[in-house]
C-alpha cells in the first residue's frame, strides 16, 4: 500500500501516518502491514532482499503449517486458526517394522496414555474379580481374559477419538493432510502420502511437533522379533510370555498390566528402575510388582552373540566330526560391542582362553577382533572371523575346510 497526497482527505491521512510512522513525507510505503518507509528506504529494502521477502509472504498458501498431529500440534493449529490464521496440519505415521500405524491424535491417544490406561483398567478388573471372593462373591465358572475382545474395544474407542480430532480441525477451518512433510526450500515443503503421491505447500511460518518413537535395541533380529509400545496396544494376539527390555515408566506400565492378565512377565533392567525418578519410590514400585508376579533381571543389558562351529586342522586327516568344536563371544551392544563373554569348546581351549582373557581385561571389542590377523593354522584364529550372530538363525555348520 502506497500513500500519496492526492486523496481528498490527504491532510488527515498524513497526520495519522505521521503518528504511526513518525514520517511526514510521501511516498509512505507499507507491505503486508509492515512499514517500509519512503523511496530511499524502499530501494534499500529491495537491495538487501527485505522487500522481496515481504512481497513473497503474501503469496504463501498458508500462514502456518504444523508438522505433527499430536496434542501439541493440534493445540497449536487450532489456536492459530482461532486467531484468524490460515492453517494446515500435516500428520503421517511411518509404520513400525511390524506394520503398525494409526490415526490423528499422536502418541498419547493412539499408542500411549489412552490405550495404556484402558488396558490397566482391564487388569484391575481381573484383580477385582479375585478380590471379590474375599467379599463373599462365589462363582464357580473359570474366568479368563480375552485379549482380542479387549484390543478390539480399545481400538474402536481410539478410532472414535481420531475422528473427533479431524472433526475439530474441520470446525476450526484447519486443513488436514495425511502426508509426510519434508522441507525442500525456505517456506516450502513436500507432502508425500501413503501412495507416494507428492504435493507442495508454502507457508509463512512452520511449527515442528513430530514427537518421538520407541528406539529399537540396535542388535540383530530386534526389528524382526520384537514389538514396542507402537505395536502392543493393537497386537492381534496375546503376547504370552514376555520379556520387557528397559525399566522406564512405559516399560513398567506395560509389564504391570500384562502381568495383571496372568501372563509370565520379566523386566530386564540395565541399571535402575525409573531413571530420573525418586529411587526410594521407584524401588517400592518394583517391590510391589515383584509381589504380584513380575520378575526382574537386574543389571542386565541386551547383547549381538557371535558364534560358529569349527574344524581344527589336527582333526581333518583323522576324519573327526567337523561340527563338534564351537566358538562363541558375547558383546555388549551399548558399549562399542565390548566382549563380555568368551567361550570355546575344542583342543587347547585353556591356552586359547588365557590370551583372550587378558585382552578382555584391556577392553577387547568385536571390531578389534575383526581387525586382528588370525594366526594360521590355529584354533584361536576362528575368533577373528566370527560373523554370524545367534539371533540371525543362520546356519553355522562347516561345509568344508
Amino acid at each position: 500500500m502506497v500513500y500519496g497526497s492526492l486523496a481528498d482527505d490527504g491532510a488527515s491521512v498524513q497526520e495519522v501516518l505521521s503518528e504511526i510512522t513518525n514520517q511526514k513525507t510521501v511516498p509512505n510505503i507499507f507491505v503486508n502491514k509492515v512499514h517500509v518507509g519512503g523511496c530511499d528506504r524502499t530501494l534499500q529494502a529491495h537491495q538487501n532482499g527485505l522487500l522481496q521477502k515481504l512481497l513473497q509472504e503474501d503469496t504463501h498458501d498458508y500462514d502456518l503449517i504444523v508438522i505433527g498431529g499430536g496434542s501439541g500440534g493440534l493445540s497449536c493449529a487450532k489456536e492459530a486458526a482461532i486467531l484468524g490464521k490460515k492453517v494446515m496440519v500435516l500428520d503421517f505415521v511411518v509404520p513400525s517394522p511390524q506394520g503398525s500405524s494409526w490415526g490423528l491424535g499422536g502418541t498419547c491417544v493412539n499408542v500411549g496414555c489412552i490405550p495404556k490406561k484402558l488396558m490397566h483398567q482391564a487388569a484391575l478388573l481381573g484383580q477385582a474379580l479375585q478380590d471379590s471372593r474375599k467379599f463373599g462373591w462365589d462363582y464357580s465358572q473359570q474366568v479368563k481374559h480375552n485379549w482380542e475382545a479387549m484390543t478390539e474395544a480399545i481400538q474402536n474407542h481410539i478410532s472414535s477419538l481420531n475422528w473427533g480430532y479431524r472433526l475439530s480441525l474441520r470446525e476450526k477451518g484447519v486443513a488436514y493432510v495425511n502426508s509426510y512433510g519434508e522441507f525442500v526450500e525456505p517456506h516450502k515443503i513436500k507432502a508425500t502420502n501413503k501412495k507416494g503421491q507428492e504435493n507442495y505447500y508454502t507457508a509463512a511460518k512452520f511449527v515442528i511437533a513430530t514427537g518421538e518413537r520407541p528406539r529399537y535395541l540396535g542388535i540383530a533380529g530386534d526389528k524382526e522379533h520384537c514389538v514396542t509400545s507402537d505395536d502392543l496396544f493393537s497386537l492381534p494376539h496375546c503376547p504370552g510370555k514376555t520379556l520387557v527390555v528397559g525399566a522406564s515408566y512405559v516399560a513398567l506400565e506395560c509389564a504391570g498390566f500384562l502381568a495383571g492378565f496372568g501372563l509370565d512377565v520379566t523386566v530386564m533392567v540395565r541399571s535402575v528402575l525409573l531413571r530420573g525418578f525418586d529411587q526410594e519410590m521407584a524401588e517400592k514400585v518394583g517391590s510391589y510388582m515383584e509381589q504380584h508376579g513380575v520378575k526382574f533381571l537386574r543389571k542386565f543389558i541386551p547383547v549381538m552373540v557371535y558364534h560358529t562351529l569349527f574344524w581344527p586342522l589336527e582333526w581333518t586327516v583323522a576324519g573327526r566330526d567337523n561340527n563338534t568344536c564351537y566358538a562363541k563371544i558375547i558383546c555388549n551392544k551399548f558399549d562399542s560391542d565390548r566382549v563380555v563373554g568368551f567361550h570355546v569348546l575344542g583342543p587347547n581351549a585353556g591356552e586359547i582362553t588365557q590370551g583372550f582373557a587378558a585382552a578382555m581385561k584391556c577392553g577387547l571389542t568385536k571390531q578389534l577382533l575383526s581387525d586382528t590377523i588370525g594366526i594360521h593354522p590355529t584354533c584361536g584364529e576362528v575368533f577373528t572371523t566370527l560373523e554370524i550372530t545367534k539371533s540371525s538363525g543362520l546356519d553355522i555348520t562347516q561345509k568344508g575346510c
